[in-house]
């Protein structure tokens, strides 16, 4: 059986710190299409009616537009959940804040929504600020689930073989994109001969690249190169260079859809014209490289647009635009693992925001399925989903459905 985790023993596993001392205001943002945050001051977890709901993410700042995304994801679930009659005629009350990316905001928003009588979190977005929330939760044991952060860490320990009993999320692991991948890469295309190229020092970056490399030999390839590069960076032509004197079949790359674009620019100026392959950080490519450069390229994601138009077509009624990326389906679907909780603990009378509550939403997530509209999911024993990934590659520059692999 897995252990399940304090708060204390999480942030020394974590290496996260929330000093309570320290903490800065928090609160709802009002430059973003998302939902802005609640006004209701009342401790109560529901108020006649009403059950409240927090979205956490980050609406301003360096990594707002994922962060936008799911909260709009989220908030459009959650308005259509209440638009048919709410749960068992109760309507969702949404707190919705923005931590702006930053962990020690993103703990002072969670208990501000604790003390506004929350009873489950739709959140956070990016891994750091998703492990200190994590980790302040745990003393609440409130239900959280997470669009995105796809650190192994946000809900399992590997070391200590511990499992963050109250913490879920929609999205795959670092881990899991990394061997999919590589299986992909092995198996469905043949190659044979990999490299790879990555940013240093950044968990999301090393993660898909330590577990394609791991994955991709065990199956019998070979790794032929692995060059790296530092955050601000933008110069990759000599990692690139190497990479072509050691000729593989296929480099992967798993950046985000910047930095990709640039390294596909370069390894076209210098002659690199192999297939390259990535992870979901490649969700946005379009218009960052040309379809030459995207020739033949492959990237794993939870959502292939156009695969559930009823979403597509609510989210450009709800929000005046298109579907951003990725993050918009997950928050999506995150809110609707969340209410498959609430409807749970709701369906036995429980009275909201207490114990027994919050832990019959947890125990019906774990053992639940979702039919979501990135896939439908179950959870394993570490909580994260168990579904298929959409293998994308490229009509010209434009990302389309390969398979579900």
């Amino acid at each position: 059986m897995k252990k399940m985790i304090s708060r204390r023993n999480f942030l020394a596993a974590a290496g996260v710190v929330a000093a309570a001392g320290v903490l800065t205001a928090c609160g709802g943002s009002s430059n973003s299409t998302a939902a802005s945050a609640s006004t209701a001051a009342s401790g109560a977890a529901a108020s006649g009616d009403t059950i409240k709901v927090g979205v956490l993410g980050p609406l301003t700042g360096d990594v707002s537009v994922y962060g936008q995304a799911v909260v709009n994801g989220a908030t459009l679930y959650l308005k259509q959940v209440n638009e048919k009659g709410g749960i068992n005629g109760k309507q969702l009350e949404i707190i919705a804040m923005d931590e702006q990316g930053d962990a020690t905001q993103a703990v002072t928003c969670f208990t501000k929504m604790c003390d506004q009588g929350i009873t489950a979190l739709v959140g956070d977005v990016t891994t750091t600020p998703t492990l200190a929330v994590a980790a302040e939760s745990a003393d609440y044991n409130m239900p959280m689930v997470t669009a995105s952060a796809t650190a192994e860490a946000v809900t399992y320990d590997a070391e200590t073989d511990t499992v963050n009993e109250n913490v879920f999320r929609a999205t795959f692991t670092d881990p899991f994109q990394g061997i999919k991948m590589a299986d992909y890469a092995y198996q469905r295309l043949g190659y044979t001969k990999a490299a790879v190229i990555f940013q240093k020092g950044a968990d999301y970056n090393e993660g898909l690249a330590e577990n394609f490399v791991n994955e991709f030999e065990s199956l019998g390839g070979t790794i032929v190169d692995q060059e790296t590069y530092s955050e601000g960076d933008v110069d990759y032509k000599t990692q690139l260079t190497t990479i072509l004197g050691k000729a593989p079949e296929v480099v992967f790359c798993p950046n985000y859809y910047q930095e990709v674009g640039q390294i596909l620019a370069q390894a076209e100026s210098i002659g690199l014209a192999v297939p390259f392959l990535g992870g979901d950080g490649w969700d946005g490519l379009e218009g960052y490289a040309t379809a030459d450069q995207l020739k033949d390229a492959y990237f794993c994601a939870n959502y292939a647009k156009g695969s559930n138009s009823d979403f597509e077509d609510a989210y450009k009624a709800e929000y005046g635009e298109e579907y951003p990326n990725g993050f918009a389906p997950l928050g999506y679907d995150a809110a609707m693992t969340v209410v498959y909780g609430i409807q749970a603990a709701e369906d036995a009378g429980l009275t909201a925001g207490d114990d027994d509550y919050k832990q019959a939403v947890i125990d019906a997530i774990a053992g639940g399925t979702i039919d979501g509209i990135t896939g439908t999911f179950t959870f394993d024993e570490h909580h994260n989903p168990v579904k298929q990934t959409a293998i994308l590659c490229f009509d010209g520059a434009t990302p389309v459905l390969k398979e579900m692999f």
